[in-house]
């Protein structure tokens, strides 16, 4: 997967908007948290899954998904190799940090 297709793919979801983050880009719910963040040099993505979500998706794709390698990767940061993703499983990592949003915007 091309930056280019992640970005079309991350902005296919509902109110979401694309802003400058450090040496990436995020995409969060307009005017909520972050869901997911790329890094263009590298043709990886990042995206917030919960701890049981983390373990399933980086047991079923070890090397295109892990955790991120610090505390970050404690709170379910989880990143994506994109060269090697396939669309499917991008689609699936991005549905499940996206909604994680969603429920706790809903949950306040």
């Amino acid at each position: 997967m091309t930056n280019e297709e992640f970005i079309v793919l991350a902005l296919s979801f509902p109110a979401t908007e694309q802003k400058p983050h450090f040496d990436r880009t995020a995409f969060k719910i307009t005017g909520k948290r972050i869901f997911t963040t790329l890094h263009v040099a590298s043709n990886s993505a990042n995206v917030k899954l919960s701890p049981n979500e983390q373990k399933a998706f980086t047991k079923y794709s070890p090397e295109v998904v892990y955790p991120v390698n610090n505390k970050w990767g404690q709170q379910g940061w989880t990143t994506i190799e994109l060269q090697n993703a396939k669309e499917e499983l991008v689609k699936a990592l991005l549905k499940s940090a996206y909604e994680d949003v969603v429920k706790r915007k809903n949950s306040k």
